[in-house]
């Protein structure tokens, strides 16, 4: 009677031979895992340096907008008071840009660095992770081929 060969055990031998190194998908999680978080904080900095100059902004025109509600004597007041709120406010608006565009320009400069560092980071594991499996493969293929 012919018996049947046992391929469970053939392909349990084969993945023995090959085995998986889950330590770097580990490190990858952990590597992605530390540049969100120094994503997050560098957008979190962001949104604290934008919400306190929103702040400061909104407490400005505030405090000008009592001088133009008080009551004038003349009615040429209310004219040069309307101005001069006006022309505050445009100077005042054109600082806060200019406070909201350097923000912005941080926040581009600190996430080009943390991308360029990452992918320094990235291609130094994978250039490892690519030459320990090279190694493992060409280990396995020999002791394959020794076996036979």
């Amino acid at each position: 009677m012919a018996k049947t060969q046992d391929f469970s055990a053939m392909m349990k031998d084969m993945m023995a031979s090959f085995p998986v190194d889950t330590s770097a998908m580990e490190d990858f999680f952990k590597n992605t895992a530390a540049l969100n978080e120094k994503l997050s904080s560098v957008a979190l900095d962001a949104a604290e340096k934008n919400a306190e100059i929103s702040s400061k902004w909104t407490k400005d025109t505030l405090a000008k907008m009592s001088d133009i509600s008080k009551a004038k004597a003349d009615p040429a007041d209310y004219a040069k008071s309307a101005t001069d709120f006006a022309s505050s406010s445009a100077e005042v608006a054109a600082e806060n840009m200019a406070a909201f565009a350097e923000v912005a320009k941080k926040v581009q400069m600190d996430t080009v660095e943390l991308m360029m560092s990452a992918g320094k980071d990235m291609s130094e594991e994978a250039s490892a992770a690519v030459k320990k499996a090279t190694e493992e493969v060409s280990t396995a293929a020999k002791k394959a081929a020794a076996a036979k």
